[in-house]
């Protein structure tokens, strides 16, 4: 291959990556976790799902956070001190402590806290005046408590982790042993995949199909990347990694409000709902 040709891919992957970080920067995505906390803070009915399932959930992160510190620590800053030298002890704190978010995010979403992550996705939209999406998915209740109105969930839609999922993110380990550099795009690759996660509750409020919701998050990666990386930071963050599961649930929430109330009348309409209504008006 020509120096020519090297350059010219160079140049080309440069400008891709380019465009994708102002298309980040300019969809504001990245404020939605914040965003989320200072709404969560703002709005006690939010508080009861998170109140519900405090107790369990901060166990479960304080045990798993000192077991993986305690077990894997010095085994994981011994190699690690090879590539990193002293950097190495700030690089394993990271590390362990993805280890042990996704270990907590493995459990707790799966077994304690989907149910209240739901709760409080849904909350958020009805706290926005979005009833009618929510209602597409659960029965709704009477009342002026945004949380109380929720009845009873038609499925449960957050996405569980599969294997697949995980063999991905141990793949991803060995860069964190490349300084600094390594670290920054190890997050950066948990948080691209966070960000459509966060959103797996939109996504079935509006009754998309597969190829919906793949065209839906393509046109929107870098948004969701940018979304997905400060989330995942401040899910790492020892125990308070448990509240800020919520408040970016929160900010998740408030982000599809946002597209929801931005869209035209016409695109804002579940996608199913939508197409029966053109059939019947080509039908009339």
């Amino acid at each position: 291959m020509s120096t020519d040709k090297v350059k010219e891919v160079a140049r080309e992957e440069f400008e891709q990556a380019k465009g994708l970080a102002s298309d980040a920067v300019r969809s504001g995505a990245y404020l939605y976790p914040l965003k989320g906390i200072a709404y969560f803070f703002t709005h006690r009915e939010l508080w009861r799902p998170l109140a519900n399932k405090l107790l369990p959930t901060v166990s479960l992160g304080l045990g798993v956070t000192i077991f993986m510190f305690v077990f894997t620590y010095v085994p994981q800053a011994a190699v690690l001190s090879i590539f990193n030298g002293p950097l190495a002890v700030v690089t394993t704190i990271l590390l362990v402590l993805s280890e042990a978010s996704t270990v907590f995010n493995v459990l707790s979403k799966n077994f304690l806290i989907d149910d209240a992550l739901i709760d409080t996705f849904d909350g958020t939209l009805l706290s926005r005046n979005l009833t009618t999406l929510v209602s597409t998915e659960r029965q709704m209740k009477s009342g002026s408590d945004y949380v109380a109105r929720l009845g009873k969930i038609t499925r449960k839609p957050f996405e569980k982790w599969s294997p697949k999922a995980i063999i991905r993110y141990f793949l991803y380990l060995p860069l964190n042993m490349v300084p600094v550099v390594g670290t920054v795009l190890f997050v950066v690759l948990q948080g691209r995949k966070f960000g459509p996660t966060a959103h797996a509750r939109y996504f079935q409020l509006k009754q998309m199909n597969k190829t919906q919701k793949e065209d839906f998050i393509e046109r929107r990666k870098a948004a969701y990347a940018s979304f997905g990386v400060p989330a995942v930071l401040l899910e790492l963050v020892p125990i308070a990694g448990i509240f800020f599961s919520f408040t970016n649930t929160v900010g998740a929430a408030l982000w599809a409000a946002d597209i929801e109330q931005k869209s035209a009348t016409g695109e804002s309409t579940a996608p199913n709902l939508r197409n029966q209504a053109e059939l019947a008006k080509k039908s009339s």
